[in-house]
């Protein structure tokens, strides 16, 4: 390693900028209104699922009974707030009456809040919005979706695998979409001993919402 090299390492600290360390204080600023705005919400269920289905779609439909059905039980409505799954979901809480919330994010191609939440955040960072998603939940409900949805439920299972954060119920909803997946985690990271096979059992496959709903009630023991 050259002295220029070393010196570079030395002095890192010196290559922050202004902005950078400002930007410290904005993320907090989110926390707080996130921690402020939520603290009377539970119980909540986040819903997670595709932005990209229409109205139409078996799976918007399903989503909107089960917001709609965790809405006559007192439970809170969370999702990411936008199009879609989420849609689906805060508008079958907003029409029953119940609690709908949307923790919405800023994105380049501007994803906009959807009409059903009746209150809505909107967050800059990712990493923010998630730990809202996660800290106020008392089950998640998981549909198709994309990468946003997989980065949601490998998250959760991580923090529940790592006891970072208390277990609680990961609802997979559609089993023929999901099934590849947990037949690939069986096979690769089970078979590897990368996991435990116990580590699957924080996951559960449910298509009918009423059992989804008896699975949560369950749980909150209500």
């Amino acid at each position: 390693m050259n002295n220029n090299n070393i010196k570079k390492e030395q002095y890192l600290i010196d290559e922050i900028k202004v902005g950078d360390t400002w930007r410290m204080f904005k993320i907090l600023s989110e926390f707080v209104e996130g921690f402020e705005n939520l603290s009377d919400i539970e119980p909540a269920v986040s819903v997670f699922g595709s932005a990209r289905v229409k109205e139409d779609h078996n799976d918007y439909k399903k989503a909107r009974l089960m917001g709609s059905m965790l809405a006559d039980n007192g439970i809170t409505v969370l999702t990411g707030g936008g199009p879609g799954v989420m849609e689906a979901a805060n508008r079958g809480a907003t029409e029953a009456g119940g609690q709908s919330i949307g923790v919405n994010i800023e994105l380049p191609f501007e994803q906009k809040p959807n009409p059903y939440a009746k209150k809505v955040i909107t967050f800059n960072y990712f990493f923010v919005r998630k730990v809202m998603l996660v800290k106020y939940a008392s089950a998640f409900v998981i549909f198709p979706g994309g990468f946003g949805t997989m980065d949601e439920l490998f998250e959760a299972m991580t923090l529940i695998q790592t006891r970072k954060i208390l277990p609680f119920p990961l609802i997979l909803v559609e089993k023929d979409y999901w099934s590849g997946m947990i037949n690939w985690l069986e096979d690769k990271m089970v078979g590897n001993n990368f996991i435990s096979e116990s580590d699957l059992d924080i996951i559960k496959l449910i298509d009918d919402p009423p059992e989804i709903l008896d699975c949560i009630k369950n749980f909150l023991k209500v």
